[in-house]
C-alpha cells in the first residue's frame, strides 16, 4: 500500500513536492489555505539548477511554451548606465549548464505545475490551513495526525510544511521561531509591452544598481509582458499583511533621479503591490521524525540573487530522492536537511551579501563592483564565476 503524505500549502514549492512525491509513488494530498489555488507576484527567473528539476518533474514543455529566454544578465548603474556585467545566458548557458534559463510569469509557473498535479492524481482541498500536528503510534507505524483551524484532522504517513515563511507547520515545530523585517521593501508589477517603446526595455535580465535600492526588469510570456522589481530600503513595515497595494506615485517618486530608461519605463506603470521582505535566522532543525519543512518555511531568502522558488524546486525533488529509498521516512529526511543545508546556507549568504553590493553600501561594495567591472572587461565569463555554483548544480545527478 502507497504512504500517504500531506503538503501543507498549495504554492509553486508545495506543487513542486507533490509532483515530485508523487512521482516516487506516494498519494499526495495538499492542504491549501486559500480558498483557490492561484499565485500572486509577478515574474520568475528560472535557472538551469531548477529547470533541471522541473524537466525531470515533466513540465518544462509546458513551461517553455510560456516563456521569455533572455541573452543577457546584465548590471548597471542607476544614474550614468555604467555597464558592471554582462553575463551571458539563451544559448550559452544551456550548453553550459545542459539546461536552459528563462524567466516565467509566477502565474504561469504554477498553473503548469497545478494542472500535472492533477493529471498525476494529487488531491488538493482548498480553505485547508494547517493548525498544528502531532505524531501517534498505531502499533509499530509511526504516523502524523494533522489539525486544521477549523477542527478537520487528517493522518497521514508524512507530513510536509510548504506553507511559506509564516508557515504553520513551523510554528508547530519550532514554536519559539521567529520572523524579522529585513529592512527592504519590493514593488512588483507588470506592463504590456506593446506599451512601452520597442528598444526601452533590453531582452535580457536587466539591474539597475543605486544607493539604497535596485530595480530589475525583464520580459516574461513570449515578451508579451514586462515585469519590474524594485526593492529598497526601509526602516521598518507595520502592516499586518506582507503585502498590499502599491502607489505608482510614491515608486516613480523613489527612482525619480535614475537613469531616463529607469524613468520612462516606470511611467508606463499603471499598478503594483508593494511586498515586505522579511526573513528568519538559519534552523538547526528543518525535520520533526515524520515531519519536514521546504522552501521559505525553512530558509527564507532575500531576492537578490533570484533563487528562492529555485531553491524550493531543489528541496522538491532532493526529498523526494531520499524518502523513497528502503530506510524509513524519518531517516530520508533527516537525510534531505543534511544534503540541503549546506547548500540553501551558501545561497542566503550570496543573497544578503548582493544587498549591499546592489544598494552601493560601504567600502566593500565599492571594490567588488571595481573587480566586477575589470572581469567583466576581460571576460564575461570570469564575472560570472561567483554565481557557477548555483547555475552548475544539478540535484538530480546526486
Amino acid at each position: 500500500m502507497a504512504k500517504s503524505v500531506i503538503v501543507a500549502g498549495g504554492g509553486i514549492g508545495g506543487l513542486s513536492t507533490a509532483l515530485a512525491l508523487r512521482q516516487k509513488g506516494f498519494e499526495v494530498h495538499i492542504l491549501e489555505q486559500s480558498d483557490a489555488l492561484n499565485e500572486v507576484g509577478a515574474g520568475i527567473q528560472l535557472s538551469p539548477n531548477a529547470m533541471h528539476v522541473l524537466i525531470k518533474l515533466g513540465v518544462s514543455e509546458a513551461l517553455v511554451a510560456k516563456a521569455f529566454f533572455p541573452q543577457y544578465a546584465t548590471m548597471r548603474h542607476f544614474f550614468s548606465g555604467h555597464e558592471y556585467l554582462r553575463m551571458p545566458l539563451g544559448k550559452r548557458i544551456e550548453q553550459k549548464y545542459n539546461a536552459p534559463y528563462l524567466h516565467i510569469h509566477r502565474a504561469d509557473l504554477h498553473a503548469v505545475l497545478h494542472q500535472a498535479a492533477r493529471k498525476q492524481g494529487v488531491t488538493i482541498t482548498l480553505e485547508a490551513q494547517v493548525k498544528c500536528y502531532q505524531h501517534t503510534q498505531h502499533g509499530s507505524v509511526t504516523k502524523v495526525q494533522v489539525e486544521l483551524h477549523d477542527g478537520r484532522q487528517f493522518t497521514c504517513d508524512m507530513l510536509i510544511g510548504a506553507d511559506g515563511i509564516r508557515s504553520s507547520v513551523k510554528k508547530c515545530m519550532l514554536p519559539n521561531s521567529s520572523l524579522h523585517f529585513t529592512g527592504h521593501v519590493a514593488w512588483r508589477g507588470t506592463i504590456k509591452s506593446k506599451n512601452v517603446p520597442a528598444d526601452l526595455v533590453k531582452p535580457d535580465a536587466n539591474l539597475w544598481i543605486g544607493p539604497s535600492a535596485h530595480l530589475v526588469s525583464y520580459y516574461v510570456r513570449g515578451a508579451e509582458e514586462i515585469n519590474i522589481i524594485a526593492v529598497q530600503e526601509r526602516k521598518e513595515w507595520n502592516d499586518e499583511r506582507w503585502n498590499v497595494p502599491g502607489d505608482v506615485t510614491e515608486l516613480r517618486r523613489a527612482f525619480e533621479r535614475w537613469h531616463p530608461q529607469v524613468t520612462e519605463l516606470l511611467s508606463h506603470l499603471e499598478t503594483c503591490f508593494l511586498w515586505g521582505l522579511f526573513g528568519s535566522d538559519p534552523l538547526d532543525k528543518w525535520v520533526d521524525n515524520n515531519v519536514a519543512l521546504v522552501g521559505d518555511a525553512c530558509h527564507p531568502m532575500l531576492p537578490f540573487v533570484a533563487q528562492g522558488a529555485a531553491m524550493a524546486i531543489e528541496d522538491a525533488f532532493c526529498l523526494a530522492k531520499w524518502v523513497s529509498t528502503d530506510i524509513d521516512i524519518h531517516q530520508g529526511l533527516a537525510l534531505y536537511q543534511a544534503e540541503r543545508f549546506g547548500r540553501v546556507t551558501k545561497v542566503q549568504k550570496m543573497a544578503k551579501s548582493n544587498a549591499d553590493l546592489y544598494h552601493l553600501n560601504g567600502l566593500s561594495a565599492k571594490i567588488k563592483l571595481k573587480a566586477l567591472d575589470v572581469m567583466n572587461a576581460l571576460s564575461p565569463s570570469l564575472a560570472s564565476l561567483p554565481i557557477a555554483f548555483i547555475y552548475a548544480h544539478n540535484v538530480t545527478l546526486d
